[in-house]
């Protein structure tokens, strides 16, 4: 176990302005750093046509819906100031929009920046774009970070970025330039001293870094700050290393990138050492099919053994941190024992106050996942997962049940043995990839001409990401537009039934990377292929590798609104007063045919509503 004492190296940050606390703390100091981050910090991010130079350029499309059509109503009535404002894309020089809107008076700016969710690579990024963009387009503005997340936030506790302060944390992992605390700004208390900071500080704007709450609990707060009447715009960027945050404006998060790169380096090395094949276990099939722990177990079970029959005793399972909250049975005493929880019951006598049925499937479990079930539950209501050790359970169930298999002679092979690895913190703090230095650099320019645009309540959004940095189409769109309302709640957020959110994005069984990943679990169950994609590159073989998820799916959905936009002009210039019959009756039949299937597909009973 590795520890590091930050108290080791401390200096004073002074206040960034009047009404700023001095915090005693090592934010900001400069980094030790390697060769390899050296030479990291010497690479200049690239940004995309419609970023470059020093004039903003913005298309205001219509009004942006949710998705979520039966909730819409909902989401309109809790955000009034803030649902239905129009998604904005911002234009490349050359561009030929006759009515986009073009800012070239840049006065100065007070920006204040928060990272606001657990460590993920590439956020450090962000701060530099967004820094960049602002000196770039006004040499006196200021951007001013908040020390300790948004506990420094509410204390206002802070320090200006600096060309200096910052020259050492540029395309690196963590989040200790700045740190960050307990990731909510939710509370009425919570609003009104991040609203009282922003006034204090006369900030012009607030960018939020952080996944689905923070970018939730950002939304709330440009409501609370457009009702009242506060100046400061609110802004979110998607950042969080689980990905996510993913629908229709948001084709991935900073951090995804990486964390899929050095995962994939972690899981091949243990497949080499082992020579072995891979089975995969997906939560949201697990949920789907109403999987219980024992029929996981039988499925772990039959592919030992029908591998074990062509003389194969080695392989590897790889199962998600939140299988947990995917199984009916677990799923369902978890939430017992987050109501006992919730009910002031002790940890000591939590087991005694449980129905009879969960009494039962508690003392099953071996002692040790029983005390990781009885933690307190995060912030927002959802276990702990990364505490609870799924992999270990499993592999003790599985053990138990091939020595079952073995005694009675339905398994031949040999005794069956598990090493299990948990891999929850080995990647969040690596040197970002080369995508997500890109992407988060852009992601922080996006947030300067959301700001010159004057947008309040929305997320830097960049699409089109599969291809290169000259061919990404940037813009913004309102947060409440990635909102819907949930009705029953699988894990986390059980407190939020009924009210708008942006709710963690599950993986699409119906979608690309599914059907690649289906089409080919007989193969990766039964034959031995596996490759080893080595330590992350930066340059040369693999340093423009992509995930899968993201190269597979056809996720340019703000450049297919566009698209359709152009359509609908093209039609309106072609069918006008004096145009022929047949034009206008081919025109009426098309529309009907098209207005009746999208009336169908919109109605909140299609099932395909989600799908993007």
């Amino acid at each position: 176990l590795l520890h590091s004492d930050r108290r080791t190296r401390r200096r004073r940050v002074e206040p960034a302005a009047t009404g700023s606390v001095a915090m005693d703390s090592d934010y900001g100091a400069p980094r030790e750093l390697s060769a390899l981050q050296k030479a990291r910090t010497l690479y200049q991010p690239e940004l995309p046509p419609c970023l470059q130079g020093t004039t903003v350029r913005v298309e205001y499309g219509d009004a942006a819906i949710a998705a979520d059509v039966a909730g819409a109503h909902v989401i309109s009535h809790a955000f009034p100031h803030t649902y239905g404002q129009p998604l904005a894309h911002f234009l490349r020089k050359t561009a030929n929009v006759p009515d986009a809107t073009i800012i070239t008076e840049h006065p100065v700016v007070r920006v204040g920046i928060v990272f606001s969710g657990r460590q993920s690579p590439g956020g450090h990024n962000v701060i530099w774009g967004l820094y960049d963009a602002i000196k770039a387009h006004n040499s006196n503005s200021k951007l001013i970070g908040f020390l300790g997340g948004t506990d420094g936030l509410f204390a206002q506790k802070t320090m200006e970025i600096t060309d200096e302060a910052f020259s050492s944390y540029k395309n690196q992992g963590g989040y200790d330039m700045l740190g960050r605390t307990r990731d909510q700004i939710r509370t009425t208390e919570q609003v009104k001293a991040t609203m009282a900071t922003c006034q204090a500080l006369k900030l012009d704007a607030l960018v939020i870094i952080g996944g689905v709450t923070s970018n939730t609990d950002a939304a709330q707060l440009a409501e609370t700050f457009a009702e009242s009447k506060c100046p400061t715009k609110v802004v979110g960027v998607p950042v969080t290393l689980n990905g996510d945050l993913k629908n229709q404006f948001v084709e991935t998060t900073v951090g995804f990138d990486t964390i899929c790169k050095v995962n994939s380096q972690l899981i091949s090395n243990v497949c080499t050492d082992a020579l072995s094949a891979e089975k995969v276990i997906l939560g949201e099939e697990v949920s789907m099919s109403k999987l219980t722990i024992f029929d996981i177990t039988k499925q772990i079970c039959d592919a030992v053994q029908a591998r074990a029959e062509k003389d194969k005793y080695h392989g590897v399972v790889l199962i998600p941190e939140g299988l947990v909250e995917s199984i009916p049975e677990l799923y369902a005493l978890l939430q017992e024992i987050h109501g006992i929880h919730n009910k002031g019951v002790s940890v000591e006598n939590i087991s005694s106050h449980l129905s009879p049925w969960a009494s039962a499937l508690f003392e099953f479990l071996p002692p040790f996942i029983r005390k990781q079930l009885l933690l307190h539950p995060e912030s927002d209501d959802s276990a702990q997962l990364s505490q609870i050790e799924t992999e270990k359970l499993l592999a003790q169930l599985v053990e138990t049940e091939m020595n079952k298999r073995l005694k009675e002679g339905t398994y031949k092979g040999k005794k069956f043995n598990a090493i299990c690895h948990f891999f929850g913190y080995q990647a969040r703090g690596a040197l970002p990839s080369k995508f997500d230095c890109d992407y988060a650099y852009v992601l922080g320019h996006v947030c300067y001409h959301i700001l010159a645009a004057g947008l309040n309540g929305y997320m830097a959004t960049v699409t089109n990401l599969k291809s290169p940095v000259n061919k990404w189409k940037c813009g913004a769109a309102p947060i409440t537009s990635m909102m819907t309302v949930k009705r029953w709640s699988r894990g986390p957020a059980n407190s939020q039934i009924g009210k708008p959110a942006v709710h963690i994005a599950s993986v699409d069984l119906k979608g690309k990377a599914h059907e690649l990943l289906r089409q080919n679990s007989s193969s990766f169950l039964m034959d031995d292929i596996y490759g080893n994609p080595g330590p992350l590159q930066f340059e040369g073989p693999g340093a423009e590798t992509k995930p899968i998820s993201l190269c597979v799916e056809d996720r340019d959905y703000m450049g297919r609104i566009k698209q359709l936009q152009e359509y609908l002009e093209k039609v309106k210039s072609i069918v006008k007063p004096g145009c022929s019959q047949d034009v206008l009756k081919a025109a009426l039949s098309a529309m009907a045919s098209v207005t009746e299937m999208l009336t169908i597909m919109s109605s909140p009973s299609f099932s395909g509503q989600a799908t993007i």
